[in-house]
């Protein structure tokens, strides 16, 4: 499989990226715990969104440019085994870096869940969410 061109980070209505965003963004307690900062490709951001975001009314997406983070990334599997450069069989990008900021991320949005589930959401930003 080809690589991305972009990576997306999935942030938590309750801690909303900073505007302008700073050279570093605070790093999730789930990042922290990690090692990484966890990251999904535009075909894993909805699973992922439904997975660990559904209880939340809205998220944002953070698009980061793969050359600008290629070195640092990892493709694991949910058990952090590593397997192979790109993307293939569910494996997620984990970004090796504590450095996540204004230089890494192309742009963001806001995603509000739809009345019912996130399916309304997603259907308004797939023109956005780029492989």
């Amino acid at each position: 499989m080809a690589e991305p061109a972009y990576l997306y980070k999935i942030v938590s209505s309750h801690t909303p990226p900073p505007d302008p965003l700073p050279q570093r963004l605070p790093l999730s307690d789930l990042d922290v715990a990690s090692g990484f900062i966890h990251l999904s490709t535009a075909t894993q951001v909805k699973g992922t969104v439904k997975c660990f975001f559904e209880g939340e009314p809205r998220v944002f997406l953070l698009k980061i440019s793969f050359e600008r983070v290629k070195g640092n990334i990892k493709w694991e599997d949910p058990h952090k085994h590593v397997q192979g450069d790109v993307n293939t069989d569910g494996r997620f990008p984990h970004l090796y870096s504590t450095h996540l900021g204004k230089e890494e991320v192309e742009s963001y949005i806001e995603l509000e869940k739809g009345i019912d589930d996130w399916e309304t959401a997603f259907e308004r930003v797939n023109a956005w969410l780029v492989y």
